[in-house]
């Protein structure tokens, strides 16, 4: 079976797939579909955006939106056997930005969050071949980050003489 043999070929048997895999992300899509059903046709949350295991629920009701949590637990736990982690459920303003997926988003732009900024850089250090930087390039096009992309392209890009960009 095709999906057998794609879980099996990573890493020692009885493990998982790697943590950011690919792979390990369209399961987890699949996997999530039953808790998408329920936030839509069950709760029927208006504002909802996930993506594997990550989700926000938007409202300008914050009793709402504490309402909801023990639903979302109770289903969590017992139709997919997860748990919510304890350090990871926040209630904010659009005004103080939702964190979501590496960035710091708000109603009128969004911001690389400052851990993944140090994740890039650090990233780079070890492997700084023209692919990454041009894979992290075209990440930071999704959100003001000039000053970021300006430092890397200053930190790892050298211009030839024939006008091709490499690493450096």
């Amino acid at each position: 079976m095709l999906l057998g043999d794609v879980i099996e070929s990573y890493g020692a048997k009885g493990v998982g797939l790697p943590l950011g895999n690919l792979t390990s992300q369209l399961f987890a899509n699949v996997y999530m579909n039953i808790f998408d059903q329920f936030v839509k046709h069950k709760l029927k949350i208006k504002h909802y955006i996930r993506y594997a295991d990550d989700f926000v629920f938007l409202s300008h009701n914050r009793e709402y939106l504490v309402n909801l949590l023990p639903a979302v637990r109770y289903f969590l736990n017992t139709e997919l056997k997860l748990a919510l982690h304890p350090d990871k459920v926040f209630l904010k303003t659009f005004a103080s930005g939702v964190d979501y997926l590496g960035w710091v988003n708000f109603p009128t732009h969004r911001v690389l969050r400052r851990s993944t900024e140090k994740r890039i850089f650090l990233r780079l250090k070890e492997n700084p071949e023209q692919e990454t930087v041009q894979s992290y390039l075209g990440l930071l096009r999704h959100g003001d980050t000039r000053k970021i992309q300006e430092r890397l392209l200053m930190e790892y890009w050298i211009y030839q003489e024939d006008g091709c960009l490499f690493t450096g």
